[in-house]
């Protein structure tokens, strides 16, 4: 063996290497992340405007209002006044409100019951959206793949510039191994794990058609109290004033009601326009594994690189050194 030979360094860390950066590279194009990624910013963008707690109060605020003129407006046709007039009328308004009761104990417990759902994972939106950019994710893989890939091809084709390079190697390693650390993966991937698999009950057309006809049902119902109850309350022996003072929830809602519709109809249809974006994202691996999708590949880069240092034929090497007793230097034969 040539002393040349014998300083060559080991083949097979470079090729391992070669292997993990292909592997680096290809792992977002076999999870459908160049196109998939994009979509997870865009659902997150536009939750926003809404995944705040003053948003999120407000909203459970409206179906108090709603939950209130409700319960009011059941209290005032059980305790008609004493005017025949409008205990007429608010027998005839009676059948119909009871039917909106009916159904706004299902809605308040659906749609409700989403709310509460929504605002416990506020803190798991927050930290999903602390996270770099769903967009770069794809990235973060294809260039210390593709940097893995350069090296191990010229530490094959120029041995000489393998010692240099390895550091470089150890360098990107440790990159990757520091990159969930820094972005607080952690801690904050496994949150955006659990906020996934809430809302895979609730971003679904089956559960958002529902939400979105709710409305439909409340509107009915808003009417019921502006057309129908109030107008009959007014034929009673309560004046106006009386009538706000006694049941003020039903004066809330008349006047609260565009508003209402304004806070929470775009909610609900952010939501239903990202469907497709939550069933992209839904379909990725899990969230909790997105770590050691870093972690792992960095300390194989660190691990090899290092071990690639060894050089190979050493003992050789040594057996052809010159030295005291080499026979073939003392002559023996």
């Amino acid at each position: 063996m040539t002393p040349v030979e014998a300083r060559a360094p080991k083949r097979w860390p470079l090729a391992v290497l070669a292997v993990i950066g292909i592997g680096l590279i290809l792992a977002p194009v076999a999870f459908g992340m160049f196109s998939k990624a994009p979509d997870g910013a865009s659902m997150m963008t536009s939750f926003s405007p809404f995944m705040t707690r003053h948003r999120l109060d407000g909203f459970q605020a409206d179906m108090r209002d709603v939950g209130n003129a409700v319960a009011q407006g059941q209290q005032a046709i059980r305790h008609p006044g004493r005017a025949r007039g409008g205990n007429r009328l608010l027998a005839r308004v009676a059948p119909q409100f009871a039917s909106f009761a009916r159904q706004w104990r299902g809605v308040d417990s659906d749609m409700g019951g989403m709310l509460v759902k929504i605002k416990a994972n506020l803190p798991n939106y927050q930290a999903m959206a602390a996270l770099p950019s769903f967009r770069l994710f794809p990235w973060f893989f294809v260039i210390p793949g593709a940097i893995l890939l350069v090296l191990a091809a010229t530490g094959l084709a120029r041995v000489a510039a393998w010692r240099a390079l390895r550091w470089v190697a150890v360098v990107l390693g440790i990159a990757l191994v520091l990159a969930p650390v820094g972005a607080q993966m952690f801690s904050r991937a496994p949150k955006g794990a659990q906020m996934m698999s809430t809302f895979k009950t609730i971003e679904t057309r089956h559960h958002l058609r529902r939400i979105q006809g709710y409305f439909s049902e409340m509107a009915v119902g808003q009417g019921l109290v502006q057309l129908e109850l109030v107008p009959a309350l007014r034929h009673t022996d309560l004046g106006a004033a009386q009538i706000q003072a006694r049941y003020p929830a039903l004066h809330t809602l008349d006047a609260s009601w565009v508003h209402i519709l304004n806070d929470m109809t775009p909610m609900i249809a952010a939501m239903s326009n990202n469907i497709n974006d939550y069933q992209a994202i839904a379909s990725l691996p899990s969230f909790r594994l997105f770590p050691w999708f870093f972690l792992l590949p960095g300390v194989l880069v660190i691990v090899i690189a290092l071990l690639g240092d060894r050089r190979r034929g050493r003992g050789a090497a040594e057996r052809e050194r010159p030295g005291l007793f080499n026979p073939v230097n003392q002559g023996v034969t």
